[in-house]
């Protein structure tokens, strides 16, 4: 009995969360959700954090350029090999990871994540970062924590407008776990991912942002990513100079944009092991050049925004680390974007802090204002997420004298990529390489966000197609809306109950076959009590069905069907 009860009352659950405004329990289930992906992504650096230590000099993590340089071009290569094999064994085509997966899956798929996926983004990404591949670890966390929140909902049987907020709630928990900037992990899963503001998504993201962060703080004791001391803007004649910082970061983004879409065009024919292989070979030849391009490259920020790396290095660095980054994400590597965006802005910032000292008197800023301006500005133009890269950039400091010339770069940024060079979104890049695109428009996103059974009608009779006059009276009795008729090879036809009264009133035939009868019948087709309006319109849209029947489990565990749905209905919840 105990266990009947609590059956029912997860079924109860489950349709309650198909609703619109379900508010209170999504934010429990994205608090959950927080913390179940801020462990898998902990996880994921602890193993990667503690094999750096052990395999690199002085036991310094990311402390690549210690390595002998014949070491640091092969350890790619080595990288590369690993990775092939895996994905060749494994994969079983699943090539595509990280954030652009995750989109794509939301897109077409209603969040749906797989555990195949988690392993190979969580293995994939480690052998990449621990070799030396020049990519990020903030995409790999976004996946895994996507991927949490989606086999979460999968495993509980949530509706699946449900499980697209709980992708949502594991996006931010892996930027807020990665960077200690929760706010700007609730932007990102928003402006990027999601691409939408909503009440019913924005608390549960929040609170998975917020669950996510902590647990990271609690285990890396408040770490932080960089070392950034109080940093404000020496003078407002500087703006001058963050304006044309914003404009050259505009251009490099575009450069960065179009270098991956080059590379994953051109090696669209390529096998997924001599990809990674060939990744592994140009990573480490730009090496060999700039060994500090390898992995994430944080260590190397730290020093740009300390001021610490000269003028010439750091021109060399945005040339290596943008080569490098370009042919491991084109050629498939599962890593992140956004680390090495980063990276370039920081060296690309670090190349404009000289010039004030140059041409003004009197104070100026220290070149950490520059270089983490030109981290905004490159991840705000390369993204197209102004937004998030601004609260990216706030949460860092910690100090509100960034905003202004923060804002004025990442947008001067972020229109010189779209609109001078014709840049999109990376992501959207990477996802039309692999021939999809991310639509959305708002009557999409309104169906997207409401599952199927809050609309469906309860008020229906189900009979045989032959039946007595009698019986037909007495099913009439219970005042249905429709009338579902049991054909031949388990098909089902819908009638209007108005159409079998109308009947009833001008025959008197004592059998009655619902089928013959002159009426207006539909042609039905099932759907899951999980599913969206968005998946009901698109089966109407692309069958002969022209009404869905919505089925799922009665109190007594056999399946049934639990009510219709018209497209007349799915218009009406729109408007509503």
């Amino acid at each position: 009995m105990l266990l009947d009860g609590i059956v029912n009352w997860f079924d109860r659950l489950r349709l309650q969360l198909s609703r619109h405004d379900a508010l209170l329990i999504l934010s429990v289930i994205g608090l959950l959700c927080g913390f179940l992906a801020g462990m898998v992504i902990v996880l994921f650096r602890l193993l990667v954090e503690s094999i750096q230590a052990s395999m690199l000099p002085g036991g310094q993590v990311e402390n690549y350029e210690a390595l002998p340089p014949l070491v640091q071009f092969a350890l790619p290569i080595v990288g590369g090999l690993l990775l092939g094999l895996m994905f060749v064994r494994f994969s079983k085509g699943l090539h595509v990871l990280g954030i652009a997966r995750v989109m794509e899956r939301l897109i077409y798929h209603q969040g749906h994540l797989s555990l195949r996926g988690l392993l190979l983004q969580f293995f994939g990404a480690a052998i990449a970062i621990i070799t030396g591949h020049s990519v990020g670890r903030e995409g790999p966390h976004v996946f895994l924590g996507a991927a949490s929140g989606s086999l979460l909902g999968q495993y509980l049987s949530l509706p699946n407008n449900s499980i697209r907020i709980l992708v949502g709630c594991g996006t931010a928990a892996g930027i807020s776990a990665s960077f200690d900037t929760p706010l700007a992990g609730v932007i990102f899963a928003l402006e990027v991912v999601m691409m939408e503001y909503t009440l019913i998504s924005f608390i549960p993201i929040m609170l998975a942002a917020v669950s996510a962060n902590s647990l990271s703080l609690m285990m890396f004791e408040g770490e932080r990513v960089f070392d950034l001391e109080i940093i404000q803007l020496g003078s407002l004649h500087e703006l001058a100079f963050i304006l044309m910082l914003g404009l050259a970061a505009g251009t490099v983004s575009a450069a960065y944009v179009q270098l991956i879409e080059f590379i994953s065009d051109k090696s669209q024919k390529m096998s997924i092991w001599l990809r990674n292989l060939s990744a592994g070979v140009l990573v480490g030849l730009c090496a060999l050049v700039a060994p500090q391009v390898m992995g994430i490259g944080y260590d190397t920020v730290n020093q740009i925004l300390l001021g610490e790396i000269g003028l010439s290095l750091l021109v060399l660095l945005v040339v290596a680390k943008l080569i490098a980054t370009a042919a491991s994400i084109g050629l498939g590597i599962p890593g992140g974007t956004i680390g090495p965006a980063l990276f370039i802005g920081a060296a690309l910032g670090g190349v404009f802090a000289p010039l004030p000292s140059l041409l003004l008197d009197g104070p100026v800023s220290d070149p950490g204002v520059y270089a983490l301006i030109g981290m905004g500005a490159v991840m705000g133009a390369a993204l197209q997420a102004p937004l998030a890269a601004l609260a990216t950039v706030i949460e860092l400091t910690h100090n509100p004298e960034i905003i202004m010339p923060g804002m004025l770069a990442i947008v001067v940024a972020s229109l010189v990529s779209s609109e001078v060079f014709g840049k999109s979104s990376m992501f959207h890049t990477l996802l039309e390489a692999t021939g999809l695109n991310y639509h959305t428009d708002p009557v999409m996103q309104s169906l997207r966000r409401t599952g199927a059974a809050e609309f469906m009608n309860r008020s229906f009779v189900q009979l045989d197609a032959s039946l007595s006059r009698d019986a037909a009276k007495m099913a009439l009795n219970q005042k249905p809306e429709w009338v579902l008729i049991n054909g031949p090879d388990d098909e089902l036809a819908l009638m209007p109950s108005l159409e079998l009264l109308r009947n009833l009133e001008l025959q008197d035939d004592a059998e009655i076959d619902l089928l013959k009868i002159p009426a207006t019948r539909y042609q039905m087709s099932p759907i899951r009590m999980q599913s969206t309006l968005q998946e009901a319109l698109e089966i109407l849209d692309n069958s002969s069905a022209e009404a869905l029947y919505i089925e799922w489990f009665d109190e007594a565990h056999y399946w049934r069907i639990q009510g219709i749905l018209t497209r007349a209905q799915i218009e009406s919840a729109y408007r509503f």
